[in-house]
């Protein structure tokens, strides 16, 4: 039978690779979008902790934005790379929601999307990107249909490199704007970093700075 589905459908996308769930729905537009952060009593990142808060919380996100079941014409979902627990959540109930309403199911690259979406608010059509996020740090350029690497760190991302210092000094999680909202008040020291060529290493900055006996506010 033919599909009579509205035209003007939109797609119900997951998103959950690590320690926040995300239920949105998109069209040309953003239509809807609501998270739900998971936040670790103390440290970093639990997986099985993060995969039970999705969980937990996964009914009630996607009630939030799936007011109008016909409109959707697809079901997208963060198809990795991620936290395994966290992704095997949130694809699981991806397939449910794609069978229940009968939709294609659409597998999406977590690193991609985050080039994508720059690229669709910036309105660019062929930038050099700069991707740095909790454990990638590329520098990247997209070339006859795909996106090529031409140069990325070559231990940790510089994501996981602030986090590792936020830790270190019992800073909350995410470690990132801790960091940021200390600095703001602090000034510069030397620390050693390193680049080879297109690529970089940020784990002996880490310990330099994890070492250093400069205030807390100008590491």
């Amino acid at each position: 039978m033919p599909d009579k589905r509205p035209l003007d459908g939109l797609v119900l996308g997951l998103e959950g690779t690590a320690w926040n769930l995300s239920a949105a729905l998109f069209g040309e537009e953003p239509a809807a979008l609501h998270s739900s952060p998971y936040v670790p009593s103390k440290g970093g990142i639990h997986p099985r902790e993060a995969a039970q808060h999705h969980a937990s919380v996964m009914k009630d996100l996607i009630s939030r934005v799936l007011t109008d079941p016909e409109r959707i014409r697809a079901v997208a979902f963060s198809q990795g790379p991620g936290l395994g627990p966290s992704l095997r959540t949130v694809a699981t109930a991806a397939r449910a929601l794609s069978i229940a309403l009968g939709v294609p199911l659409i597998g999406v690259n977590h690193c991609v999307a985050h080039i994508e979406i720059g690229r669709w608010a910036t309105g660019f059509s062929d930038p050099i990107v700069l991707y740095a996020s909790g454990a990638n740090t590329q520098v990247l350029g997209y070339l006859n249909g795909r996106y090529r690497i031409f140069g990325e760190t070559l231990d940790i991302g510089l994501g996981n490199a602030l986090d590792k210092f936020a830790r270190y000094h019992d800073l909350p999680h995410p470690g990132g704007p801790a960091i940021e909202s200390l600095a703001r008040s602090g000034g510069y020291i030397e620390l050693p970093y390193t680049v080879k060529g297109m690529d970089l290493a940020f784990s002996g900055l880490v310990s330099a700075a994890q070492e250093s006996t400069a205030p807390l506010e100008d590491v």
